[in-house]
């Protein structure tokens, strides 16, 4: 009972967390893998728990889902979804040693990414031009990343979509919202056709996702969000130096 009413409480924060600032999956797959399950599966699992509350997040935000100055909203949906379908199915296909020993890299760029992610769009975009087709190989690139393990995706898109110039934080949130329940759509399909979610566990943290991503959407305005930020940041890297240490030195 323990282990199941800590994911109901992950599930919780994680959903408000992705709604709010993106980054939910980093308390949810630690989760998984406390509770007992195996890595890619805690990761097929995570991803399948975290997807209707994206989906709650992106309704309550879709006033504010705008098309891409001078990109094709379709072109990004569609390139969105192949990504996430690649992601996934290479993930599928990626033996679990080796999984387990990218694992902690795959945190170490999701936690960069998150902390830095802003300041560098911004540094770059002062000093080059991004075309079109650039962002939407950047998105490419994106949904892989995200079909394949997607911690702090939502925050490299928003890094990416700096880049080209996009600024109102809210199209940027809700945007954000959209596309990695794009990117996921797939993934979740696939994890679960290839029976690659512990589904009691992943069940009960659903519930608790689509609550949070609801209702953290809802009272996103209230948040300071750069305490939040931080608070995020912080986890982050110790979440990703104890994986380090289980993986390289445990």
């Amino acid at each position: 009972m323990s282990d199941y009413l800590l994911l109901f409480v992950v599930g919780l924060l994680a959903g408000a967390i992705n709604a709010a600032a993106g980054g939910g999956s980093f308390i949810t797959f630690p989760a998984f893998i406390y509770v007992g399950v195996p890595p890619i599966q805690a990761n097929a699992s995570s991803t399948v728990a975290l997807f209707p509350g994206s989906l709650t997040s992106a309704w309550k935000f879709k006033e504010y889902i705008r098309p891409f100055p001078g990109v094709s909203m379709l072109a990004m949906i569609l390139l969105t979804f192949l990504g996430g379908c690649s992601g996934a199915l290479l993930l599928l296909y990626t033996p679990a040693n080796n999984f387990n020993q990218v694992v902690p890299w795959l945190l170490l760029v999701g936690s960069l990414a998150f902390a830095f992610g802003r300041q560098t769009g911004n540094w770059l975009r002062a000093r080059v031009h991004i075309s079109a087709v650039v962002v939407l190989l950047g998105q490419f690139l994106l949904g892989i990343y995200g079909g394949y393990f997607g911690g702090a995706v939502g925050i490299m898109m928003m890094a990416v979509w700096s880049l080209f110039g996009l600024s109102d934080i809210k199209v940027i949130n809700a945007n954000k919202t959209l596309f990695v329940s794009i990117a996921n759509a797939i993934a979740v399909l696939l994890f679960i056709l290839a029976g690659k979610v512990y589904w009691l566990p992943t069940s009960i943290m659903l519930v608790a996702t689509s609550a949070g991503g609801y209702w953290g959407a809802l009272y996103t305005k209230r948040l300071d969000p750069e305490k939040l930020r931080t608070g995020i940041i912080i986890f982050n890297f110790l979440i990703t130096a104890a994986f380090f240490v289980k993986i390289y030195l445990g």
